[in-house]
């Protein structure tokens, strides 16, 4: 298989992997395994009842459920599989640096370091029982490996051209508003860890308010402590409202700016400008849809998975800006 080709799969094969863990985390299916990297002393989900025994006397604390063992179970053995084909990906290209012309080094060792780190906060995440901080970086973890496999394949092929070209003067604009949609990402990653996706059961408004009651200090308490079991939350309500309506702004803010960078790029004739409209626009749908239908498993699975695809359109719509700059 060609390192390009290779790359590709990564790139799906991670995208599948930040699907089932949005999956896991929004079944609640977080501590389905109270262990690390096994399944109650398992490398599998116990399943006869001598095993389920077993399990139970190991981990009293913890009482064993098999629907949300197997979300767990399912996702680590397929980030596993993502760790081993990012470290064949980083060999691929580290024997082929002599090559001309010369493939990227630097950015397949990078992500060989940040699914190291990845596993690290899956690790995290189940021993310190879903602190809020530690879920919240391993989901960025998860779509910063999945925008530098996607960035690495780009930088493997030509490109489209024609209508798919980037105009070179948008690039710092799509840099601000793809580190606006990053953030975004991340308040969206403390509403989920910190379960406040239904802090306000109505939208627009919150509550019947356009401003409700709010608690800055304890809802962006970064300083939580650790040792509570953080499955269901722990903060108040109007802490967690506060979370929500912060993410809502921030939506408004990436859809006002990202919309304006698509006119851009549709004003210039790029096709990108369509593209970035409707994703965002899915992605804000999406959302609102959550707060209507109360949260359904898989329209939320999907608005994780729309905020990755928005950051993906952003990073290639940077990627082709930066290529289409002058040389000085």
């Amino acid at each position: 298989m060609s390192k390009t080709r290779w790359t590709l799969f990564s790139v799906l094969l991670a995208a599948v992997v930040v699907a089932l863990g949005a999956w896991t985390r929004l079944s609640d299916a977080g501590l389905g395994c109270p262990d690390w990297p096994g399944c109650y002393g398992f490398l599998h989900v116990p399943t006869s009842d001598e095993h389920v025994a077993l399990a139970e006397e190991r981990f009293p604390h913890a009482p064993y459920e098999e629907h949300k063992a197997w979300p767990e179970m399912i996702h680590r053995y397929f980030a596993s599989t993502l760790g081993l084909v990012i470290f064949g990906l980083a060999v691929a290209f580290v024997r082929a640096r002599n090559e001309i012309p010369r493939p990227p080094l630097k950015l397949p060792l990078a992500l060989f370091a940040l699914v190291c780190l990845q596993g690290a906060f899956g690790a995290w995440t189940v021993t310190l029982k879903l602190w809020p901080q530690v879920v919240t970086a391993h989901l960025l973890g998860g779509f910063s490996t999945l925008s530098l496999l996607w960035l690495l394949y780009l930088r493997q092929t030509a490109g489209l051209g024609g209508r798919w070209l980037v105009p070179a003067d948008l690039f710092k604009h799509g840099l601000i508003i793809m580190g606006l949609v990053i953030l975004q990402i991340a308040l969206g990653g403390w509403v989920s860890s910190n379960y406040a996706a239904l802090a306000c059961p109505d939208f627009p408004t919150c509550h019947g308010e356009l401003v409700p009651p709010m608690d800055f200090s304890e809802g962006f308490n970064v300083m939580q402590s650790v040792g509570p079991n953080y499955l269901g939350g722990q903060l108040e309500s109007d802490a967690r409202v506060t979370i929500q309506v912060m993410h809502r702004l921030g939506a408004l803010i990436v859809l006002v700016t990202g919309g304006w960078l698509a006119w851009r790029l549709h004003k210039a004739g790029s096709l990108f400008g369509l593209g970035l409209a409707a994703v965002l626009g899915a992605q804000i749908l999406l959302g609102i849809l959550n707060v209507v239908l109360v949260l359904p498993l898989s329209i939320a699975t999907l608005h994780n998975a729309g905020g990755a695809l928005v950051l993906l359109t952003l990073v290639t719509v940077n990627f082709r800006a930066f290529r289409n700059r002058p040389l000085t």
